[in-house]
């Protein structure tokens, strides 16, 4: 079965039945890489080094394990979209933006901010209206990337290896990439590996989403904005996601009690409910674009 057909089915099945209710591998495997965080940097006394040997017994079996279970004769196109599905997170994405915007409609500030706080790690119990949407706005765009479009691209490039590979290193990224005292040191790999795996894919989606929207504007956003940004990735995809809405993001936000001051992205009007609808649209039209390219390109190649 074609890679492009593998990619339809497992996006067909994330938008069927969403994450796993019951039992998501992902929890498994944080709770596993919890253990072994515990095991190489107990009181964040931890190393470069054993960040390293950290993430390799967290990431490398698995991967190797992906690997042969997806060589099996006549199961491991299963397998494989099985892989890329647990690695989707496009319609619980959806799930957690939605929820936002509604209590925005409605006028209850406190559900907004209570329901942004399960989608972004920065302080919401003071955010007002406008700040609550840009959070959320924000984080359609970059978890789009990160959750969606970049397990697509490693999928295709190197099939269930290559997701599983991603998404373990994104997660632990996401658990042991701080720039703080416990994680200074130890952390370094991970945050590092992902920037790495993020790279090519962080661009097609900036480009993508500049194609969908305000493609002049976006671009602009993309050569004068993303470049103060303080991640390589999330500059050039927030920056560009910003500028084709059409809406201002950015600005000063409490991270774990320190005032952060961001640099503005997009250009345009105050971030509210529709910008974070019409982000979550820009996503979904994405995904749609990505798989017409990889249905044609497979048909062309046939």
């Amino acid at each position: 079965m074609s890679v492009a057909l593998l990619s339809v089915a497992a996006v067909a099945l994330d938008a069927l039945l969403g994450e796993p209710k019951r039992w998501h591998p992902l929890v498994a495997f944080g709770n596993f890489a919890g253990r072994i965080e515990q095991r190489f940097n107990a009181g964040g006394r931890g190393w470069r080094s054993h960040g390293v040997t950290a993430w390799v017994i967290a990431v490398l079996p698995l991967t190797l394990l992906a690997t042969a279970f997806s060589w099996a004769p006549y199961v491991g196109w299963v397998v494989e979209i099985l892989a890329l599905y647990c690695a989707l997170g496009m319609r619980s994405l959806g799930e957690h933006v939605a929820p936002v915007a509604a209590a925005l409609r409605a006028d209850d500030l406190n559900e907004a901010r209570k329901r942004v706080g399960y989608l972004v790690s920065r302080q919401t119990d003071e955010l007002d209206s406008t700040a609550v949407a840009r959070a959320a706005t924000e984080s359609v765009l970059e978890n789009g990337s990160d959750a969606v479009f970049a397990a697509l691209f490693w999928f295709v490039v190197a099939g269930a290896p290559g997701v599983v590979l991603y998404r373990l290193s994104n997660t632990l990224d996401a658990m042991w990439g701080y720039r703080n005292e416990r994680f200074e040191r130890f952390g370094w790999a991970a945050a590092k590996i992902d920037d790495v795996l993020n790279y090519i894919p962080a661009r097609l989606v900036a480009l993508t989403y500049a194609l969908l929207g305000k493609t002049r504007l976006s671009l602009k956003c993309w050569r004068t904005q993303a470049p103060k940004w303080d991640s390589p990735n999330a500059g050039p995809v927030m920056a560009t996601g910003a500028g084709a809405l059409g809406v201002e993001l950015g600005g000063p936000a409490i991270y774990h009690g320190e005032l952060h001051e961001r640099p503005q992205l997009g250009e345009g009007a105050p971030a509210d409910a529709d910008s974070i609808d019409r982000g979550w649209q820009l996503v979904q039209r994405g995904v749609w674009l990505w798989l017409l390219i990889l249905c044609v390109g497979a048909e062309f190649y046939a």
